[in-house]
């Protein structure tokens, strides 16, 4: 098991995200300007915040979903949702910008009996899958709000920009397996008795190993995978109506269209290496709905109650899942090897018509 994955690693994080809550918590009551920070907190409607926290539990199921329609369908429920609610978990306490989740996961995937290629391809479509819903809403988004289709706020720079950089990126994304494989191919073949032959071989097999995964995702896609689509969906617009629900707790909801992209874009300060993306997460989002035309203590004091309940939701749900994981995975031998048929299969997209 990984280091940062140990028991007393997650238990010393839990206390570090729980100091963390407390600071703020005593900054927002004790720090002079604050006042107007403190006054939305404290009015907050308690059934919008409700809302929010159903939200994230919403949002917590659609990371099930699409995690076992990627990984394998014909793992049992328990075990899929142990993994995927104690990867939420380890998303809200590793400094990893989620890569901690998709670490715990490859971990209990191996130990569980899948095969290693097969985790491998699949880790990249699952990052490839959950991405491609924030893509496809940003640029969506961004044109219609750019032409007036879609209620928002931003210029040419806020929304039309953005869309563009996404779409490329999502272009990229798409041609990138060709890109891995010529890459991978290049050069003669590696002597595995050399530390630089080993080097190579490892970086050909990652290769080859990421062009299979995004190969997938889009195969997945393409075929309509109601778990994958319906998984990647939920597990973003649940959390955006979190966000939502807590902008209405204190007070004027932004347009749709704002609200969206302030999200999404915001979502870059989750990359800060800090637990749980505490800090650069809030700073982001408060940033860029600023940039929106949004009150700052309007959007300040809902992205608390929505980062509040987007740390705590995971971890409460996360943790048990993470106990009992273990336990399974003690008391059960290779519970994921039902899925070792699907392993051998080979990633083959249909033709275009």
């Amino acid at each position: 098991m990984p280091d940062d994955l140990h028991p007393r690693h997650l238990a010393l994080r839990v206390l570090e995200v729980a100091a963390i809550i407390a600071v703020v918590a005593i900054a927002i009551t004790a720090l002079p300007g604050l006042g107007e920070l403190k006054d939305r907190l404290s009015n907050a409607d308690p059934v919008w915040i409700v809302a929010s926290a159903g939200a994230e539990v919403g949002s917590c199921v659609g990371y099930l979903l699409v995690f076992r329609a990627t990984f394998c369908s014909r793992m049992s429920w328990g075990l899929s949702y142990d993994i995927a609610m104690a990867e939420q978990a380890a998303n809200s306490l590793l400094p990893a910008g989620g890569a901690g989740g998709l670490a715990l996961g490859v971990w209990a995937l191996r130990e569980a009996g899948m095969p290693t290629a097969h985790i491998a391809r699949r880790t990249v479509a699952f990052f490839v899958i959950t991405s491609a819903a924030n893509f496809f809403a940003l640029i969506v988004v961004g044109i219609g709000v750019f032409l007036g289709i879609i209620a928002g706020k931003g210029g040419f720079v806020l929304t039309l920009v953005p869309a563009l950089i996404t779409a490329f990126g999502a272009l990229l994304a798409g041609l990138s397996p060709r890109l891995f494989r010529a890459l991978g191919n290049r050069g003669s073949e590696a002597d595995r008795k050399t530390f630089g032959g080993r080097v190579r071989l490892t970086l050909r097999a990652w290769l080859h190993a990421g062009a299979d995964g995004v190969d997938t995702a889009i195969l997945l896609l393409r075929s309509h995978s109601a778990g994958a689509i319906v998984g990647s969906f939920s597990y973003m617009a649940f959390d955006i109506a979190a966000l939502g629900f807590g902008f209405a707790a204190v007070g004027h909801v932004p347009s749709f269209g704002t609200l969206v992209l302030g999200y999404l874009i915001g979502q870059i300060g989750n990359l800060v290496p800090l637990p749980g993306g505490i800090g650069g997460t809030e700073g982001a989002l408060v940033g860029v709905f600023a940039l929106y035309g949004v009150n700052v203590s309007d959007a300040a004091a809902a992205v608390l109650i929505y980062r509040f309940f987007q740390l705590v939701i995971p971890a409460v749900l996360g943790a048990p899942a993470y106990v009992l994981l273990r336990r399974r995975l003690m008391r059960e031998d290779k519970p994921a090897s039902v899925c070792a048929p699907i392993a051998t299969e080979v990633v083959k997209l249909p033709a275009r018509s």
